[in-house]
């Protein structure tokens, strides 16, 4: 009894599992049946798919065929639509032609132009676009009618239509795109533009040059802003029309179009200044040259090379890189305006060269100096206009120019000092002792040196040149201490000179007259200059004045000195002696006059005032006082009076019957106005003390007297 709820448990599960048991095999049973319907229904569609393959190949062939054909077909289009444009944009050229040829307003063509332009760049890209997309596309069309043929993919009609079609295409692609890129409108329209190039270029002038240019001498040498060629308009159509003659494989056409008339305007502005000296540029040719024309010529050179430089050559410069500076990433436009400047910078050098290779004059050193120094006023905005490799050999000009301008100046200055030290004048001492002329020339020349002009440039000239010879590492001297030495190099031949003509001179007066007068105009010409500020005044005086000094002391004593010792009165005892004396002193005072009026030359009126007052205080006196004390033994009335005596000294040294104090006359307004100094009290007291023990001599011969 208590295991009667598990047997009922395990009937119940025994039922179960034989229902289960009969599901499945009524499962099993409706599997096979649908397992025999899908075998039925795989062997229906294995028969459909066996039917319908021919049809999908024929599906897939027909897609290819179609992408075959319009891969084909749409080139050839485009190709048509390309020549449809072209022969629009041809239509508006000739429209816009025919718009420009009568149009008067210079604005309004300008901008007529633009649109030209505008309209040539893009028949050139839709030519271009003709020429590189024609044959790729009629050579597809080509492989699809071979293809169609050889296939038979397509109906005959339709296969004869396409080949109608390519032989048609081929034909106007062969024949028509070289006449449209060489013989059409294009290459009318850029024949057109090159003219239009050409003709604005030609209406871009210089204005003014010649104005400037006489400025330029009225002002010191300052030159006027350079002003812009052309227009904002006229520089945008220019570059422009440029740019396209480049793409259109006219660059070089271009090029020499642009470099040809702007040579042209830049030469013609540059004749407006009448360089006819620039012709002349052979040495044998500058040496023929009269000193004065040479002289104007060069002046002129300076002038004209720095406004070529300056203004011609920047305003070119610029319209150059504003025209083409966008072609070929910029290399182009440099080597254009080297093409311009070079010629004319030729004729310019040509010139230079031949001055500083020309006879090396004195005179010339100044001239020499004016150039050198515009060249270096000129140094840094000449290499900044001429930079780069294109301008490498006008550079390079430049420089050798400057160096053969240092050479021939040092060479005409040294060569100066040894024609003085050699006495290459040829000429003898002066025969009534004035002042030689090349002393004269020679110290004008030495202070027109050490002028404010002149200094600088004298200076740089020297430092140059030594720096060539001792090299850029050496320790160069300042300036001052090279114009110095260079001066005092001169001024030494110049002392040797004169040393050497008054050895010349047998009469010993006339020995003291030439070195009185020379030296005195050396100290008095030199006084409160640049020459004597250089030098230093103590060597002006140690070296010119004092023996200036010293020689009209030994005059004073040679010439006069004598006949007051004839009225020394110890010899006389007697009214015959004092008688002798006195007509010996007369004949000797005669003597001497003649000597003073017919030998003797003073030239400077102040020199000559003072050497007159020291001779009357020496004389007169003394032939006063012997008349005086012998008055009792002698007839005075018979002699000439102390104020007659006085008198005639007045006649010896008024200058009017000596030949040379005609020079004095000629001397500039600036050497009249220098001051004086005096030596009367210098030789008054010399002749008062009767000895030479105030001064301290220099000169070893300043005793031979």
């Amino acid at each position: 009894m208590e295991d009667h709820p598990v047997l009922t448990k395990l009937e119940s599960a025994c039922s179960d599992l034989n229902t289960l048991l009969k599901s499945s095999k009524t499962l099993q049973t409706d599997l096979q049946k649908h397992d025999e319907n899908f075998k039925t229904l795989q062997e229906s569609l294995t028969v459909a798919s066996r039917r319908l393959a021919p049809l999908q190949t024929l599906s897939i062939a027909s897609k290819a065929l179609e992408t075959r054909i319009n891969r084909a077909v749409s080139p050839a289009l485009v190709l048509i639509d390309g020549f449809k444009i072209s022969e629009s944009l041809q239509r508006k050229l000739v429209d816009i032609s025919t718009k420009l040829s009568g149009q008067k307003s210079e604005e309004r063509r300008l901008r007529l132009l633009i649109k030209y332009v505008d309209c040539v760049d893009k028949l050139n890209i839709a030519i271009n676009l003709i020429s590189q997309e024609g044959g790729p596309a009629i050579q597809r069309l080509q492989e699809v009618v071979e293809f169609l043929s050889r296939t038979k993919a397509t109906d005959q009609f339709r296969t004869h239509r396409l080949r109608e079609t390519l032989v048609t295409l081929k034909a106007l692609y062969e024949t028509e795109v070289d006449s449209m890129k060489f013989d059409g409108l294009l290459d009318e329209a850029l024949l057109n533009l090159q003219d239009e190039f050409e003709g604005i270029l030609l209406q871009l002038r210089h204005h003014n040059i010649g104005v400037q240019a006489e400025g330029d001498g009225d002002d010191g040498g300052e030159v006027a802003d350079v002003a812009e060629l052309g227009t904002e308009m006229e520089v945008e159509v220019l570059r422009r029309i440029s740019e396209t003659l480049t793409a259109n494989d006219c660059l070089d056409i271009c090029i020499d179009i642009f470099v040809k008339v702007r040579y042209k305007r830049a030469a013609k502005a540059l004749m407006k200044l009448n360089p006819d000296y620039l012709r002349t540029y052979k040495p044998e040719e500058i040496d023929e040259m009269e000193w004065e024309s040479l002289e104007t010529s060069i002046s002129l050179w300076t002038q004209h090379f720095e406004l070529a430089v300056r203004t011609v050559f920047v305003s070119e410069k610029n319209l150059c890189n504003q025209v083409l500076g966008n072609i070929m990433e910029g290399i182009v436009w440099q080597e254009c305006f080297v093409k311009i400047a070079d010629k004319i910078m030729a004729v310019f050098f040509r010139f230079g060269e031949g001055v500083a290779r020309s006879n090396k004059e004195p005179q010339k050193l100044f001239k020499l100096l004016d150039m050198f120094n515009s060249l270096e006023n000129i140094k840094t905005e000449f290499y900044d206009i001429f930079e780069g490799e294109a301008g490498a050999d006008i550079c390079t000009r430049f420089r050798e120019l400057e160096k053969l301008l240092v050479h021939a100046s040092t060479k005409v200055y040294w060569e100066f000092g040894l024609q003085i030290e050699g006495n290459q004048d040829g000429l003898p001492p002066p025969q009534d002792g004035s002042v030689p002329k090349l002393v004269r020339y020679a110290i004008n020349y030495l202070k027109y040196l050490t002028t404010d002009n002149y200094t600088e440039p004298m200076a740089h000239v020297l430092r140059t040149e030594q720096i060539w010879k001792a090299g850029v590492l050496s320790a160069p001297e300042s300036d001052e201490n090279l114009l110095k030495d260079a001066v005092l190099n001169v001024m030494e031949a110049l002392n040797r000179n004169i040393e050497s003509k008054r050895s010349g001179y047998k009469d010993k007066v006339l020995y003291h007259v030439f070195t009185m007068n020379t030296y005195w105009y050396i100290y008095m010409r030199t006084r409160n200059t640049e020459l004597a500020k250089l030098l230093g005044e103590s060597y002006m005086r140690k070296n010119y004045k004092v023996v200036a000094e010293e020689a009209a002391y030994l005059y004073e004593k040679q010439a006069w000195g004598g006949l007051v010792r004839l009225l020394d009165k110890q010899d006389i005892s007697e009214g015959d002696d004092a008688q002798e004396k006195i007509e010996a002193f007369l004949k000797g005072f005669e003597e001497a006059a003649q000597r003073h009026t017919s030998k003797y030359s003073i030239p400077e009126a102040d020199l000559r005032g003072q050497i007159k007052e020291a001779t009357v205080k020496l004389i007169v006196p003394a032939y006063s006082e012997f008349l005086d004390a012998y008055s009792s033994v002698l007839d005075v009335k018979a002699y000439s009076s102390p104020e007659s005596i006085e008198g005639l000294l007045g006649q010896i040294f008024s200058g009017n019957d000596q030949k040379s104090s005609l020079g004095s006359r000629r001397r500039d307004l600036k050497d009249r106005l220098e001051g004086r100094t005096s030596v009367s009290s210098d030789i008054e007291q010399m002749a008062g003390r009767g000895s030479g023990d105030r001064f301290r001599r220099n000169r070893s011969n300043a005793s031979d007297a």
